[in-house]
Order: C-alpha cells, then structure tokens, then sequence
C-alpha cells in the first residue's frame, strides 16, 4: 500500500491541475465573523486543531500581527490554500481572508485581483451594510464572481427567537436585497447572470462561530429540514458539536459551494483579463492570459507583500496568469524596469508558506527575490503591465511622523519605505529639504495602526503630528485664452483651462478611461468618449490623462511641437501635482493648448524654458477662471438606539454635516450624512461618548466638493504657512 501522501505533496500534485484549482476571498462588513469562518475551513483541512476554530483566544490563526488579536479585527488579508475532496475529485482552494473595517479597504481591493470568486458573508441579524455594499463593488470592479453567506444563524435562534417560517422569510429579504445590490452596481452583461439563488445552492446559511452550515443541494441531500436546525440548540454542547460535524459541517458546505459555483482559473480569465489588462488581445502574450496557458509567457501580478522579520526579505505575494514560474529564474518588473533572479518560489500550505521547485499558470503563489511594489507586473521580457490596482477611495487624513531621537533618522526613512511598500493605500512622502515626513491614510484608525506597528514591531520610538486634512484644487469656470512667452522671449504659447466634464471625470475614477499618454490610434478611447457625449474631434484631441486631468492640444500644423510637447506635458504634471492656491494636487481641469510660436534653435526652448511658462500660463488661466480649493467630503451611516437621535443630528449640524435621510427600524435609527473630513478629527470618539459607546458609524462614500468661500482662504493661509510657502510661490 502506498504511503500517504503528506498535505504538501497534494497541494504540489493540485497545483498542476489548472481546472480543480478555485481562488477565492472572504469578504464582509467588519465584524460580521471572516476570520471564525476562515479558521473553520483550515480546521476541516486539517491545519488546525478543530477544538480551537473560531475561539478567539487559541483560534484566528489568520491574525498574524500582535495589534490584530488585541483590537479583534483583521487588518491586513492573509493567505490560505488547502486541498478539498467534492464528489471523488481533489481540489485545491487558495482563499484570502480579508479585513472589514473601511480604512484597511486596501488589502481587499488587492485581495480581489489575485481571485476569481468571493463568499460575501452577511451577518444574519444586522443584514446588509455600507461596507458589504463597498466590498461588492470592489468585487465587480475586477469582475471577481460573488456568492453569498448568511452568517450568525445562531443568533435569530437564540436571540430574537424566530420560527422557522419567520427564518425563511428573513433569509429570502437578505437574499433579494443583496440581488438588488448586484443589479444596481455589475456591469449589464452579469447583473442577470451573476445573481444568487437558494435553490442551486449559491446562497448558504449557517453560523461560523459554533461550525456548522447548510444549503438547501445540501439538506436535500442529507435529508435535513429547518426544524433540525432547531434541534440542535436543544442538545447539550458535546452532542451538538458530534451532530454538526456528521450532519452540516461548515467546510463541507462551503467548500462545495466554492467548487460548483465560482469559476476555475481557465474560465475565470476569458472574461476577467480584459477588464484587468489593457494590452493587445490578439498578440501572443495576450492569448497566453486569456488562455491561462502554462506553456505561455510568466506573467504574475503582485498584490501583497510582506517583510520577513527574521531574514528582513522581501515576500511577495500575488497571482500567476500565465506561464510557469522556476526557481532560479531570471525576470522583468514592467512597473519597476529591472530584472531579478527568483531566490524561491513558495506556495501556501495552510498559512504556512512552503518552497517548490516549479508553479504553473492560475496559482495565487509568493515569491522570494524581488524588490518592487504592489501591483507590479512580473515577466521575461518587457510586456504591457496589467491595470493599476486602484482602491475605491483615495487617503484623506496625512499626520507628520518624526523620531525621538535624532539619531534614528536614517532607520525612520527605511521603515517608512517598508511600511509603504506593506500597505500601498498609504502615502508616504518623505521630504527631504525640509526634513519634515508625511504618512497619509484612509482615516484616524488606519494611522494610530501604523504607528503602533512602526513602534512595536520595527522598534522605532516615533511621535506623530496632529492630522492634516488633505484638499484639492480645480477652476471654477472656463478661462479665456492666455499668451505667455517663455523666460528668454523667444517662444509663446496660447492656453486656456476649463472644469473637466463630471461624466469623463466619474469615468476617470472608474478607470473606464485609463491614464497615462493618449496613443496614435485609441480606438476604444475615442468610442468610450463618445458615447460620454464629447465631440469626435475633441476626444482626437485628448494627449494625456494625469491623476483624473486632461491634457488637450488644438494646435494646426506646428512642425517644432513634437520636439516640445513632451516638456509642456511634463511641466503642466508639475503644475497638476501642487496648483496654485496651496501646493494641493490638482483634480478635474482640462488645459487646452490652442496654439504656439517656437523659436526654430532647439537651444532656445530646453525644459528650463518650457516649464516655468507653463506654470505661468495655467496660473493666469486659473487666476481668471476662478481657481478654487475642493474639500473632501465623507457619506457615513450612523447607528444608534432610537432615544439617541436628537444628539446624533446635533452632533452632524455641529460638524458642518448634511443629513441625507434617517430610517428607523425598531428601536434602531439609521442615518445618513455628509460631513467635512477637515470636521470629523476625533470623530468615532466624539460619537462614543454622545451615544455612550452604543453608536458606530461607517464610511459609505467619499468625494471632493467646493468649499464654502468665507472658509476658503482661512483654510488656504494656514496650509501655505504649514508648508512654509512664500508669496510668489
């Protein structure tokens, strides 16, 4: 008889097989049980003692990081693989448990690109929430396929002590609202086919915590009923956990459902690779994606990396699309332009990372070696890099981070660079003339994290500066066009500057319009702004597209401007990245170069030239069309017991906040507002102690808007004195 074989061994035998491989995520509003449910399907494979799943002091094997256990949330999205036997077959599941709570929605964008599939756990109580909402656009944004678990089952029985007629009613409400959610928010060829249904068994109901979960294939198949449901609450706690584990394990459950329901690699990229990819389709490399062809060109795309604390090594985690990857490899990072020889290549075994000597093409994998960051394409020969990993929304808060002792300076610039590279959806700018360090995050909680860890784990003694809110600048109206020669006098350039259209800007920010320099012939470009309503001959006008601005040249026959356009691009994206009221980035213009006069010595219109009219020419233009500053602005939903809500609203109007609508639901109230970030430091406290600790309020949207005029320069003084900007600068 031949040995067993050891997890290893299978998981290096399913590696190989493209069509019995699943790669799937967790995903969810915080607290609404991913971890517990992770634990369970890693207990069931074998990794962990099934005693521990879930149980918050031995279990969460996920949580890594000391800050996680204490704070009892995830935070960053670890990685588990593990084989699962369905109908006499092996199948081997690579899965990545993902954080809830909205300033580390990061790691769940990152999280989606390396996936096909997603179970989108709903708390069966709390139901549908902002942050189930944003993580299933972050799904259908990457065309990640969802399907749907209903969580916390134990508490209908035990707590609201419904019956089962009342069960199946809540159940079918959960499931028609989160239909409804797919209708509104994928693309029109899946709204219809990717809704889930309890009858094939896309839809699973049960309870993490307590280990156990059913289906209605599933109950027909073990001819169980609701009322058995009941039953077990009745037995006492040795036999239930015996019934569960016979009668509806939990892994048992889920795992079917990931296997017949969400796509295998091969299928997953017939449909997913356009929609990530921009390159060509028809040519050899962009076969081999949509093919996921094992025998094609590597391409792997980073979406995680971690710092090994021991060796200070780089891991980088992400998915492979194509090719075979070897250890020993020499590759290309499209992103970073540099070629690195692989030192290993590790697949997941359980949380476990374990080396193997060759991975082919559909594998989430991690690889030793390389240092570049997130989102990087990873080949043997230049290639066109996949499609920027973009987070739904951008950092808002930004705190100065300085050291204690002076001495410790060098170290803070080499973990603030590793902390960037850990967690991409924070900003670092390191300034190196004024010596002063900026870190920007999604919100308060984001950054008191990372300063805990900058502390605890990279042993650095740090204080942080009091947060600054991060603003914007754009132009009111359209300016008329303005004359500006260069520096010496011998070239003149005519531009003038307009808001950019809100549909070409909202496509912007979807990313239906990718940035970067407008090509020779951009078809696709040209039909998507048409069908915006912009003009045929203006979108062949399009240059580039910078950080959601555009660039337009209406020039007619000018023979010198190729030999210039380059450096009018590049100086008016210095322009872009700090305008003209307070150094602010700059977002939704549109400069429009009308026309030029070039002196015909290239000598006489270098950069140095070229720049400084530029600035100068978009100043007056914004200066005339009314420069304004864009304050971002937050939509939270707010949830308090009933008696709370006269304070709640006092405490939004005392914030410059505008109620959007209020709902109550019971004793419950739910409301909706728009408040300023610049308004919500120190908020989630504030909050706690008007509601005395029994109001939580979640991120539901964020956007830029116009700031009031009598705040407007008070606001514009005191970043100029902050950056220590003079007059004319």
């Amino acid at each position: 008889m031949a040995d067993k074989e050891t997890s290893l061994e299978k998981i290096k035998r399913l590696t190989s097989e493209q069509v019995t491989i699943r790669n799937v995520a967790t995903s969810a509003h915080i607290h609404h049980g991913k971890t517990a449910f992770t634990d369970n399907l890693l207990a069931a494979a074998g990794m962990m003692a099934s005693k521990n799943a879930g149980s918050l002091e031995e279990g969460m094997t996920t949580w890594q990081h000391a800050d996680e256990q204490e704070r009892l949330m995830t935070v960053d999205a670890a990685n588990v693989s593990m084989g699962h036997t369905y109908e006499d077959k092996d199948y081997l599941i690579n899965l990545i448990d993902t954080p809830g709570h909205v300033d580390f929605g990061g790691n769940v964008t990152r999280a989606m690109r390396a996936i096909d599939g997603t179970f989108v756990l709903i708390c069966a109580v709390e139901g549908i929430m902002p942050q189930t909402e944003t993580v299933l656009k972050q799904a259908l944004r990457e065309r990640v396929k969802p399907v749907l678990f209903i969580n916390k089952v134990d508490r209908l029985i035990k707590e609201l002590q419904l019956t089962p007629e009342q069960m199946q009613e809540r159940f079918m409400k959960l499931i028609q609202s989160f239909n409804h959610l797919i209708m509104q928010i994928a693309e029109p060829e899946y709204k219809e086919k990717w809704q889930v249904n309890v009858m094939d068994g896309s839809v699973a109901f049960g309870s993490a915590r307590e280990n156990w979960a059913m289906s209605l294939p599933f109950m027909k198949k073990k001819k169980i009923s609701f009322k058995d449901i009941y039953r077990i609450y009745e037995m006492d706690e040795v036999a239930r956990k015996d019934w569960v584990w016979k009668n509806a394990a939990l892994h048992e459950v889920v795992l079917d459902m990931a296997i017949k329901h969400l796509p295998n690699p091969v299928e997953a990229q017939k449909y997913r690779i356009s929609r990530i990819w921009r390159g060509d389709l028809d040519s050899k490399f962009g076969q081999d994606l949509l093919k996921c062809d094992r025998n094609g060109e590597v391409a792997f795309v980073i979406t995680n990396i971690a710092i090994d604390r021991r060796s200070g090594k780089e891991v980088a985690a992400g998915r492979l699309y194509s090719g075979t990857i070897k250890n020993g490899m020499e590759v290309y990072a499209n992103n970073a332009k540099k070629k690195y020889r692989l030192q290993q290549v590790l697949v997941y075994n359980g949380i476990k990372p374990e080396q193997l000597e060759e991975v082919p093409a559909g594998n989430v994998l991690a690889l030793v070696g390389l240092n570049c960051d997130v989102g990087d394409t990873i080949t043997l020969s230049e290639q066109t890099p996949f499609e920027e990993i973009k987070h739904i929304f951008q950092p808002v808060i930004t705190k100065s981070i300085e050291v204690t002792k002076s001495q410790d300076l060098p170290k803070l610039i080499d973990v603030l660079r590793k902390v960037g590279k850990e967690d991409p959806s924070l900003k670092i700018e390191i300034n190196e003339e004024t010596g002063e360090n900026l870190m920007s995050g999604m919100g308060e909680l984001h950054l008191e994290i990372i300063e805990g860890r900058i502390k605890t784990e990279k042993g650095l003694d740090v204080k942080m500066g009091a947060p600054i809110v991060v603003y914007r600048e754009s132009i009111g109206k359209t300016s008329p066009e303005i004359e500006v020669r260069t520096p010496n006098g011998h070239n003149v350039f005519f531009f003038s500057m307009e808001p950019l259209e809100d549909n070409v800007y909202a496509a912007i920010e979807r990313g239906e319009l990718p940035e970067g320099r407008v090509k020779k012939k951009a078809e696709d470009l040209w039909k998507k702004l048409s069908t915006l309503g912009v003009s045929n001959d203006e979108a062949r006008q399009y240059q580039e597209i910078y950080k959601g601005n555009v660039f337009e040249e209406r020039t007619r026959g000018l023979v010198l401007l190729p030999e210039v356009i380059e450096s009018i691009i590049d100086g008016w994206k210095l322009v872009i990245d700090g305008g003209p009221l307070a150094k602010e980035p700059m977002m939704k213009s549109k400069i429009i170069l009308h026309d030029a006069k070039l002196h015909v010595d290239h000598m006489h219109r270098g950069p140095a030239q070229i720049y400084p009219a530029v600035r100068q020419g978009m100043f007056e233009c914004m200066k005339k069309g009314g420069a304004v500053l864009l304050e971002p602005i937050q939509t939270h939903v707010i949830e308090a017991p009933v008696d709370f809500m006269g304070v709640v609203t006092t405490l939004i109007g005392g914030k410059r906040g505008v109620l959007l609508d209020v709902q109550q639901e019971g004793i419950d109230t739910q409301i909706k507002a728009k408040i300023p970030v610049s308004s919500m430091i120190g908020w989630s406290s504030d909050l706690r102690s008007a509601t005395e600790g029994r109001g939580i309020s979640s991120l539901l949207d964020q956007e830029f808007q116009k700031m009031p005029g009598e705040l407007q320069q008070g606001v514009i003084r005191g970043i100029r004195d902050r950056k220590g900007l003079a007059e004319n600068q």
